[in-house]
């Protein structure tokens, strides 16, 4: 591990004394590759130095042990570093764990109403909601990619990004399908009903990042329709991308301008095309895949939230909480970090 470490503390010095050339300060996207490799090194740096401080701390208090009036005050220093320096050591090794190479990009979420017809839609609009009200408190920003909303209310299918730092890292394992248990509005007779909603989760795909042939995608220009404000109906504004080797297909109409629709058309075609890809590399690798936390798949259910009993469990890890009035309004932490916490046990027992 100390290995490890000194060769992390040595790259990140590196990186730091180049950030400094003028090379590289006239260099704006060598600049920013580097600064993204240093923010990427420096909490476990920073926790290295803090453990060497320890050690040394605990040579100095070994040494005052020789010294009869101090020795009682160093057993008791002692005893306090060496507990530290375990501590430190467990962080030390969760932040070795290789880190998921998409961990810190934008991610694009895509909510779709699935079983249980107006209910399942209106359902999809409460996690869009939930998500929302999440990401406002962890001081990132939503963008509106595409919306197919319900007559009933909440959305048959909606499209976001979400913006900020590592996104993807937390919220990556939202992807599957979502139970709701409750009294719909429409039900008269006060029964308990069971509907889904499928989440997928994306990580954004940077147009330099991505080997996208655009001689095998099919651009289309159509009238914007349904629900989309003022004049939504008066240019032909909406673009319509077909993937041909694969069949995927991105509608976007939510801008007025034909220019911004066909960006974020061509934004959610990267993402579901990369998602695409790893989907098949997880299958290639296949023992890897299950120990994962989920399978990715947004078939696969993860999670229910049962409304009478104000209870929302993960199924993946077993998880619990009492709370789904406040898991609602975005207080998504707990499940969150629980979820990460069994991904770091699982990758250190090697399972």
């Amino acid at each position: 591990m100390i290995e490890r470490l000194e060769d992390i503390l040595n790259r990140y010095n590196v990186v730091s004394e180049e950030l400094t050339t003028p090379e590289v300060l006239n260099d704006y996207n060598k600049m920013k590759t580097l600064s993204k490799e240093q923010s990427s090194l420096e909490e476990t740096v920073n926790k290295y130095k803090e453990y060497k401080q320890v050690l040394e701390e605990i040579a100095g208090a070994k040494e005052m042990l020789n010294d009869a009036e101090m020795a009682e005050l160093a057993h008791q220093e002692l005893e306090n570093l060496e507990q530290k320096k375990e501590q430190l050591t467990k962080e030390l090794e969760i932040l070795l764990i290789p880190k998921d190479e998409d961990d810190d990009k934008n991610i694009i979420m895509e909510i779709r109403g699935a079983a249980g017809g107006d209910e399942a839609n209106i359902f999809a609009g409460d996690l869009f909601d939930m998500y929302r009200r999440y990401t406002e408190k962890q001081g990132w920003h939503i963008e509106i990619m595409q919306e197919e909303r319900s007559d009933a209310g909440g959305f048959s299918q909606i499209s976001f990004m979400i913006k900020g730092e590592n996104v993807y890292s937390k919220l990556k394992y939202e992807s599957g399908a979502h139970r709701v248990q409750r009294v719909p509005v429409t039900e008269t007779q006060g029964r308990v009903h069971t509907s889904t909603a499928t989440v997928l989760v994306m990580p954004e795909v940077e147009e330099v990042d991505d080997d996208l042939d655009m001689s095998e995608v099919r651009i289309d220009i159509t009238r914007a329709s349904g629900n989309g404000g003022q004049g939504v109906n008066t240019t032909d504004s909406a673009v319509r991308l077909t993937h041909i080797p694969t069949g995927i297909i991105v509608y976007s109409q939510t801008e007025r301008s034909q220019i911004k629709n066909k960006e974020k058309a061509f934004k959610i075609l990267r993402a579901r095309l990369y998602d695409l890809k790893l989907q098949q590399r997880d299958k290639e690798v296949g023992e890897e895949r299950r120990s994962k936390i989920g399978t990715g798949d947004r078939s696969e259910k993860i999670r229910t939230y049962n409304y009478p009993q104000n209870r929302v469990t993960d199924h993946r890890i077993g998880f619990t909480v009492n709370t789904l009035d406040k898991v609602m309004q975005g207080d998504l932490e707990k499940i969150i970090e629980a979820l990460i916490t069994e991904d770091q046990r699982r990758k250190l027992a090697g399972e």
